[in-house]
Formats: structure tokens, C-alpha cells, sequence
């Protein structure tokens, strides 16, 4: 899948999304990351839901995000429930959705200039 609009300066948007790797502008990641508007860390340490642990989440707090995407693949898989408290407890919306969703769902938001953080799970064994 093909996703593309113009982007304002500075602003890290995704281009494409497709089965095991995600382009953010112009560069293909096959990795697991997160990305914010401002910013990409790479080789997040998650490559499929039942991997989430403190660590993970650990790094997406630090983001101060208002709300966090977690992209799970390339289908829907909800992380363990204890994952998703720390976030919530900090005030952090959070979704869980497939990768492509995740993807469209981010460049929307921050399009708009929300502080938004989109964790992608890539790399790692089928999820399902």
C-alpha cells in the first residue's frame, strides 16, 4: 500500500507500508521503531505483541506522547493488558491496530500537529 502527501519541513511522515517494512519519507525500515513527528527510534525491541514488556513500554513513555499507536503487524494483535497500564496511567491514549492502520492513523494525526508516537512491530514471527 502506497501512502503519500505533501509534508511540512522537519515533519517525519510514512510514505508506504507493506508486509515486513515501512517507509518513513524516503527510507525503508524492516526493523521494529517507533516514530514521532520529530523523531524515529530505531530497533524498538519488539518484533511481535507477546514480546511487549517493561523495557518497551519504558521507551514510549519516555516519548511523552499524548497518544501512542501501536502498530502490531500485519494484523491486529492486542498486547498483554499489563503493557497498556503504564501508558494509561501516565494519561497516554494508546490504539492498537495493524500496521497499515497505524500508518494512515499516524500521518493523519501528526498532519495536525499532535504530539502522537507510532510504535511499529516488524521483523518477527507471524502475529495472529
Amino acid at each position: 500500500m502506497q501512502l503519500s502527501h505533501d509534508r511540512p519541513e522537519g515533519y517525519f511522515f510514512i510514505r508506504a507500508c507493506h508486509p515486513g517494512a515501512i517507509t518513513v519519507i524516503d527510507r525503508e525500515l524492516r526493523e521494529s521503531f517507533v516514530v514521532m513527528p520529530d523523531r524515529i527510534v530505531e530497533n524498538w525491541p519488539v518484533s511481535h505483541a507477546g514480546a511487549l514488556d517493561e523495557a518497551a513500554v519504558a521507551v514510549l513513555i519516555e516519548l511523552d506522547a499524548e497518544v501512542v499507536l501501536i502498530g502490531s503487524g500485519d494484523r491486529q494483535v492486542f498486547p498483554p493488558r499489563e503493557f497498556l497500564k503504564p501508558l494509561l496511567r501516565k494519561g497516554i491514549g494508546v490504539e492498537v491496530m495493524d500496521n497499515a492502520a497505524a500508518s494512515r492513523t499516524y500521518n493523519l494525526l501528526a498532519g495536525e500537529g499532535r504530539r502522537v508516537a507510532a510504535a511499529f512491530m516488524l521483523g518477527g514471527p507471524a502475529t495472529g
